[in-house]
């Protein structure tokens, strides 16, 4: 049978391009913070920002209710796996105690420029575009201190700073927290091990087998480790398709952005897997003590950052102040799983650590 030419009338064509252009694919900004009135706040801050750090343009969302609050500046894992398109879903709570900031670091989500260096991608350079971002933002809206979040990667910049650079922090606040990758991985494989030998997946088991023992020297081989930790349950709390679809509601991306996102967090560490986590991370041994309190936030279930090891480090770092909270019913991100205790928890710190400055007065 000879099939039959479709045409498509051209006011079908436009009104898609419309829809297409409305819904904000082409386009991207941030939604203003209202009152229950729907009147803008007044003292209110919701703005999408670029801004140059380390010699290359970077994107910021800034939100906060009351441009006053204390700042949180959140480092993102990966590195690639910017926040920023799951701000919207996580942080109505905290906007309200915070001026919250969400970074797409080089390399990842708004800052995966076309034509980007991935020579750039060295730690050195992360702490340092990470400590001229805090010099902008305690400029700006005039903090002599800020409270710094990191997440999985994220939590190397944030020890690491927070070591360096005790006097710009209220306290550090770490997310699965990395401690230990070499004692993390065997953790991480035993368990791993036992799950595919009760579910009797003959693939996943092969698999695992040829992939050998970790530490991995070579970038796929830990991909394909962590995405299996990941279908056993040990990593993301949630399915992709649901963080796919979060995601897609964020008014801060565009479609040319989540190309960008993808690209950042499937290139994710491999730049820098020789420099920095194809050798030993100890923190336990490497940073022994902070000069600013340190709350430790970790997953029950976490085996990409195992937390037996974030509670090993907890007993014996020396700081001014630690709080070690688990989530019972989370992996590797707690923000996903239980994100209205996480903001409870988030902002019993923020009241605690302001309380305490201000009785050492």
């Amino acid at each position: 049978m000879k099939s039959k030419t479709i045409y498509i009338p051209i006011f079908f064509i436009i009104l898609l391009l419309i829809l297409i252009i409305s819904t904000g694919l082409f386009s991207s900004a941030t939604t203003q913070i209202e009152d229950s009135k729907c009147n803008i706040k007044p003292e209110s801050i919701a703005e999408l920002t670029e801004i140059e750090l380390g010699g290359m343009k970077q994107y910021l969302l800034i939100r906060g209710a009351d441009q006053n609050n204390p700042i949180l500046l959140w480092l993102h894992g990966g590195p690639g796996a910017a926040q920023m398109p799951l701000a919207h879903h996580l942080d109505d709570d905290l906007e309200q105690e915070f001026v919250m900031v969400h970074w797409d670091q080089r390399g990842a989500g708004k800052s995966n420029h076309s034509g980007f260096d991935e020579q750039t991608m060295t730690f050195d350079q992360y702490m340092s575009d990470t400590h001229e971002l805090i010099s902008y933002l305690q400029q700006r809206f005039d903090q002599e201190k800020i409270f710094l979040l990191g997440h999985s990667w994220g939590t190397m910049l944030g020890i690491e700073y927070a070591e360096k650079y005790p006097e710009h922090l209220h306290a550090y606040i770490s997310v699965s927290q990395v401690v230990d990758n070499h004692r993390g991985g065997r953790i991480g494989y035993e368990w791993l091990k036992n799950k595919i030998e009760q579910s009797e997946s003959r693939s996943d088991l092969r698999e695992l087998k040829e992939l050998g023992k970790p530490p991995y020297t070579d970038h796929s081989d830990h991909v394909k480790f962590a995405g299996l930790i990941g279908d056993y349950g040990g990593n993301f709390d949630i399915s992709m398709t649901r963080l796919a679809c979060i995601a897609l509601c964020a008014p801060e991306y565009n479609l040319m952005d989540y190309y960008r996102w993808l690209n950042g967090a499937n290139r994710g560490s491999g730049p820098m897997w020789d420099e920095v986590f194809a050798h030993h991370i100890n923190y336990i041994s490497h940073i022994p003590s902070l000069d600013v309190p340190i709350y430790f936030l970790v997953g029950e279930n976490d085996k990409n950052t195992p937390r037996e090891l974030v509670e090993e480090y907890f007993a014996v770092i020396d700081t001014p102040h630690k709080q070690l909270v688990v989530f019972d019913s989370s992996a590797h991100t707690p923000f996903l799983a239980e994100p209205e205790k996480f903001g409870r928890v988030v902002t019993k710190i923020k009241k605690k650590v302001l309380e305490d400055e201000a009785a050492s007065y």
